[in-house]
């Protein structure tokens, strides 16, 4: 928008608009025909004149806090600080420099340091021996070929892991009223159930059915590298998984906490965060990122961004309401990458038409076509890398004891006194 546009969206003088730039409340950005000039992001404008002047009604502060508005719930797990993201504190750009996705476990979990890795060593090899005795690797190749997995490239993965965590969700007990001891080891259990189900390695099996060497007990970057035949770039599957490992209280995340709310199993919990996390909005963005990328190999980067906006559609792979300056996971992962022209074609495009920057579905989707992984990789490691944040917030919430149940704002018609004929 230029600078009419807004002033007379908010109804506010020009002072008001620069003070809400200088705080970070509106993005701006220097106009391509007149460097004098500013253009402002038009979704910070409209949230902007949407909080008109001040005091909002109750009602419309609970519906916003549905959309990136005002915090719901307390938690000490993660959050959004100045355009960095954190894990208890702890810059989570700066521990994917060294830490594995089982240390982000352990710093998530609050448990004691070598408690994540002795339980994941030892779970790894009764998780796949349990799959197998299951049938879980033929189910979803089964469930695959039937069509019941299309958010990810065949859908034998995303499959795999709902299968898994639905077989678990039937028989294990409810989270509520344990010891912290017995759910975190609980916790490290559904993790391997999860990364073993998705990484097609079941009791040692590779994704092609062959045997691998010794793959139970390894760090799941390894189990994961070692299932795609890219050993090379297991540091890279390293670094995207603890970027991954959580983002606040996200759609999948929030579906986790309202199931173990009930007093659901951990597996229930994560297989509610799992299922959440397909939609073509969340973890199913790296999906809709191809069908952007096939559409300007056609006809150019900058056609197909105007068309998919066009359409009326969110950019997928491109902007974060919690990150206005970019997403500090996709720069944590983008400068340790090659560049792929394709994706540079678009990120340009993206910038120059929707002021908008690479997050980190972009990184995914880049890291797996400079290294060669399969299609469905950016949904796999999101789904395990998050895994393990789904997991702290289930145990967060069992700890918290406590129902949630918002109430809906009816809408509907008034009570209707006469009969129905």
């Amino acid at each position: 928008m230029t600078t009419a546009e807004a002033l007379e969206v908010l109804n506010v003088r020009p002072q008001t608009l620069y003070a809400n730039v200088s705080r970070g409340k509106i993005r701006a950005k220097p106009d391509g025909e007149d460097p004098r000039r500013s253009l402002y992001h038009r979704d910070d404008v409209l949230r902007m004149a949407r909080r008109a002047n001040g005091r909002r009604k109750v009602d419309v502060v609970s519906s916003e806090a549905m959309q990136y508005g005002d915090p719901v719930l307390p938690s000490a797990i993660s959050t959004a600080w100045d355009g960095r993201l954190l894990y208890r504190g702890h810059d989570a750009a700066t521990l994917a420099d060294s830490a594995s996705l089982e240390d982000i476990a352990t710093l998530l979990w609050q448990c004691p340091a070598d408690e994540v890795a002795s339980q994941a060593a030892s779970q790894a090899a009764g998780a796949a021996e349990a799959a197998e005795a299951t049938g879980v690797a033929e189910a979803a190749s089964a469930a695959g070929a039937a069509g019941l997995a299309v958010a990810t490239g065949n859908g034998s993965a995303l499959a795999a892991g709902l299968l898994a965590l639905a077989r678990r969700s039937a028989s294990d007990p409810p989270s509520l009223g344990r010891a912290p001891s017995t759910l975190r080891a609980e916790a490290a259990d559904v993790l391997a159930t999860l990364a073993c189900a998705m990484a097609g390695d079941n009791d040692g099996r590779n994704a092609s059915g062959g045997r691998s060497s010794g793959g139970a007990g390894l760090p799941i970057s390894r189990r994961l590298a070692r299932a795609w035949g890219a050993e090379a770039h297991e540091d890279l599957i390293r670094r995207a998984l603890v970027l991954m490992a959580d983002n606040e209280l996200n759609a999948s995340t929030f579906a986790t906490r309202v199931a173990i709310s009930t007093g659901a199993s951990l597996a229930a919990g994560v297989l509610a965060g799992l299922t959440t996390l397909t939609g073509p909005l969340h973890g199913g963005a790296a999906r809709q990122f191809t069908d952007l990328l096939a559409h300007a190999q056609a006809n150019g980067a900058s056609q197909a961004v105007r068309d998919w906006l066009a359409s009326d559609r969110p950019l997928p792979a491109f902007g974060h309401p919690l990150y206005r300056d970019g997403d500090p996971r996709a720069k944590a992962l983008l400068k340790h990458l090659p560049k792929v022209a394709s994706h540079e074609e678009l990120a340009v495009a993206a910038e120059q038409q929707a002021g908008e920057l690479p997050n980190i579905d972009y990184a995914l989707s880049t890291l797996t076509a400079a290294c060669g992984l399969p299609p469905d990789a950016p949904f796999i490691l999101f789904a395990v890398g998050r895994c393990a944040g789904w997991l702290a917030h289930a145990l967060e919430q069992v700890q918290a004891n406590r129902l949630i149940r918002p109430r809906a704002r009816y809408t509907g018609p008034a009570p209707v006194n006469a009969g129905i004929y």
